[in-house]
């Protein structure tokens, strides 16, 4: 039998901010991003089945005292944590569930963290990355701290193999900031000039702080329905539907071709976007709007690649020619991506999510990217697992 079709309904999320800058808790920031979701579906809590919950740092069942602020149904409730890909691994089950017939459910992250690099919680036991860092420690000496270490890697073995350059990696970090500036839900919106960029503290060569992104507090949530729900309510005008989705994890290449890009996940992206083209019948050439995972400047630029924007080696010719921002083929991360718009893990790919539903519906304002009909998302958490999402209005 064919799978039940899915639609986003209703979206929301708060303002990103710098952890501490705002005296809240996760529970007022689900509060605020799942009552925006619901007042833009149009929808009462009552009409949700089933909500699954995404954070990474947080108790357990965290994501019901979360969801208890819209309301006490009885529903179920699922906690989510799948490292920086938790929130579209919560969009992904939330859909899987409309796909197996539910009329209507929740997908919602939120992250409230510590300030500084990313920390582990427990030592008395392994921690789930030391695979990938034991592997990547044969490429390349350790570094402190591990996210942008890693990052950096794949970043240099990009530049290694294809000779990609510090101003090319810089590129994505100008182009992302600058977007930001129209985005009054990222936690920075100040414009640098390429040179700043470069001239930035570097944190693990190539990448300098501002192509890094920070840690956030923030939220952000999607209501998804089925078809015969949207046409019950008449929101056919306003919903956007996945027409492919798929996530993948790390495959035996990830260990054994000795490549620091494939410990990020490249080959976890190139796995979940071919299944999501399949699924959709669409092709690079037909996307107009993308927000991908920019936690580094160089994951956004080897992602282009797996996403097959462009060949391989080809990710710098790409960001010179401009053609991933406005005027260009694409425009990726129209928010300002995680880099200028912020991360607050458990949000972000629900962010994502927002902010391509209303490009779709033309609600984007200065952001708005002209003729936006077909949109892309990916988001990736090391450990691993990839999430990419297509999306298409409802009426088309």
């Amino acid at each position: 039998m064919a799978a039940n079709r899915v639609f986003v309904i209703g979206v929301g999320m708060t303002k990103f901010e710098k952890p501490g800058s705002r005296d809240w808790d996760y529970p007022d920031m689900a509060r605020e991003s799942g009552t925006k979701a619901l007042e833009d579906a149009g929808i009462a809590y009552d009409l949700v089945e089933q909500a699954y919950v995404g954070y990474v740092y947080g108790e357990s069942t965290s994501g019901q005292r979360a969801v208890y602020e819209l309301g006490l149904t009885g529903i179920p409730v699922v906690n989510v944590n799948n490292n920086c890909s938790t929130g579209s691994t919560a969009l992904w089950l939330a859909a899987e569930a409309i796909r197996g017939g539910k009329d209507c459910t929740l997908a919602l992250g939120f992250e409230k963290m510590q300030k500084g690099s990313l920390t582990s919680t427990y030592d008395d036991r392994e921690q789930p990355m030391l695979k990938h860092i034991l592997a990547l420690a044969e490429l390349h000496e350790f570094a402190m701290p591990a996210a942008p270490w890693m990052f950096g890697a794949a970043g240099r073995e990009h530049a290694e193999k294809y000779g990609t350059t510090p101003e090319q990696f810089a590129k994505v970090g100008h182009k992302n900031h600058k977007h930001s500036v129209n985005n009054p839900y990222a936690q920075f919106q100040q414009e640098y000039t390429l040179d700043e960029i470069l001239a930035a503290p570097m944190i693990y060569e190539p990448l300098t702080k501002l192509q890094c992104s920070p840690t956030s507090d923030g939220s952000g949530a999607a209501i998804l329905a089925g078809e015969d729900f949207v046409n019950r309510h008449g929101l056919s005008g306003q919903a956007v539907e996945i027409t492919g989705q798929a996530m993948a994890t790390d495959f035996g290449s990830t260990f054994d071709d000795n490549s620091a890009m494939k410990l990020v996940g490249y080959d976890m992206t190139l796995s979940a976007v071919r299944q999501v083209y399949d699924q959709s019948g669409l092709s690079p050439s037909d996307v107009d709007v993308i927000e991908l995972h920019d936690c580094f400047s160089a994951n956004e630029l080897i992602t282009y690649e797996a996403l097959g924007l462009c060949g391989e080696g080809e990710a710098g010719k790409l960001i010179d020619a401009g053609d991933t921002t406005y005027g260009g083929r694409w425009v990726v991360n129209p928010s300002g991506g995680l880099i200028s718009k912020g991360h607050p893990l458990g949000a972000t790919g629900l962010a994502q999510c927002a902010e391509l539903t209303w490009q779709l519906r033309g609600q984007a304002d200065k952001r708005q990217v002209d003729g936006a009909k077909v949109a892309l998302q990916h988001n990736i958490g090391l450990g691993g697992a990839a999430v990419v999402t297509a999306y298409q209005p409802a009426e088309r």
